[in-house]
């Protein structure tokens, strides 16, 4: 199923992340907001993670060139660390329905949140991003990692093994 993304930290336009994986592959990226999650500081990352009456996060809607998609979806599943059935994995996949907000239209979207094991590390020891915005908090807004690199994940919130 092709879906937009939802993309909340280093995927945002302006972060380290963004020219790296989506630059040239998009067909639109516009504000929208999550409701019930709330974000966690990582280590340059931030975590999502889903809780009723959470406030909110917000981010862009990404839609990808159909060309692209296949691939891109590929390659955001490996740099969130997703692997499907994959208790361990960092992240997870999953489809929700975000606001856009130029119209206040619910879109269907991929957002990764936290997996259920970091998802229960960061409730009771992470540190809790207020207002649900990220921007900021990583590398300064425009200046992007060279070609070939990327923000690493995987680390600050240690996984069960």
């Amino acid at each position: 199923m092709t879906l937009p993304f939802f993309v909340y930290g280093t995927l945002r336009p302006g972060e380290v992340n963004h020219d790296f994986f989506l630059r040239g592959r998009t067909l639109s990226e516009e504000p929208g907001r999550l409701a019930d999650a709330v974000l966690y500081d990582g280590p340059g990352y931030p975590y999502l993670v889903e809780e009723p009456g959470g406030g909110g996060v917000s981010g862009e809607l990404v839609t990808v060139r159909p060309e692209a998609y296949g691939a891109l979806l590929a390659e955001l599943d490996r740099l969130e660390e997703y692997v499907p059935g994959d208790p361990r994995s960092l992240y997870v996949r999953v489809e929700r329905k975000v606001l856009r907000e130029a119209d206040a239209v619910a879109v269907r979207a991929w957002v990764y949140v936290a997996g259920a094991g970091v998802a229960a590390r960061l409730r009771d020891a992470g540190r809790r991003i207020e207002g649900g915005e990220w921007w900021g908090r990583g590398a300064p807004r425009g200046q992007g990692v060279p070609r070939g690199r990327r923000v690493p994940r995987g680390r600050g919130v240690p996984r069960e093994r």
